[in-house]
């Protein structure tokens, strides 16, 4: 699979056009953009890869994109997007590394825009800001329905075994040097699905935080858990 270099370093893909005042394709998706780069993407090309850091977003001009995480089994499919609809937008707004990977599932083109660009934007054009709030809305709502529809012991897999797998040995117990955001990439979940099955443990005394680290007074008891939901 060629890879593409995005803000990590990989160049992604070709470059067709750039304007300081609007981009060509930028009608396709209603959005007029004063400053961005279009790229385009061949089929299995990946756009960023999990871990990377993100420092712009993209909203597809054409094509389709497929989001995944990595999983104990392998890739897990957690999104496909088409025209009109962007991603990367949770890297640029909250400056944490890419949480999943972003492969072009066919030839796409793409608007990339970094973050001093969308604050214009937004600025200029509330519509857009406004536009931007509904789909991430739209996208929690989707999300809270996949929660609804896995049990507890889905989510407590995969993150009791994380914390199996790091627990370090110590005189106040056991650490679990981690965090929630490195938790769930390690257990291949989404930031809420790795919180909801934290709080449980925490619930169940399984865990608790001492200085901003998660101890484990008894790593019996929490493997025993992971036995149960197994």
């Amino acid at each position: 699979m060629a890879q593409a270099q995005g803000a990590s370093g990989r160049k992604p893909g070709v470059t067709t056009a750039s304007s300081d005042s609007q981009t060509r394709g930028a009608e396709d998706t209603g959005i007029r953009v004063r400053r961005a780069f279009e790229r385009v993407f061949r089929t299995g090309e990946v756009v960023f890869d999990e871990g990377d850091p993100g420092a712009v977003l993209y909203v597809i001009q054409a094509g389709e994109i497929e989001l995944t995480r990595r999983g104990a089994s392998g890739p897990r499919l957690v999104g496909r997007l088409g025209p009109g609809e962007f991603f990367g937008e949770m890297s640029v707004v909250l400056g944490g590394p890419r949480t999943v990977r972003a492969t072009a599932a066919c030839e796409a083109r793409l608007l990339e825009l970094d973050a001093s660009v969308l604050q214009e934007m937004c600025l200029e054009r509330p519509e857009i800001a406004i536009r931007m709030i509904r789909r991430l809305a739209a996208r929690v709502i989707e999300l809270e329905g996949r929660l609804s529809a896995l049990g507890i012991d889905d989510l407590l897999r995969p993150v009791v075994r994380v914390l199996v797998r790091r627990a370090e040995e110590s005189p106040e117990g056991v650490r679990i040097p981690t965090t929630l955001r490195n938790l769930a990439s390690d257990a291949g979940l989404s930031l809420l699905e790795t919180h909801r099955a934290l709080q449980q443990l925490l619930e169940r005394k399984l865990v608790r935080f001492s200085d901003d680290v998660l101890v484990s007074p008894d790593l019996d008891a929490l493997s025993a858990c992971l036995d149960g939901a197994d």
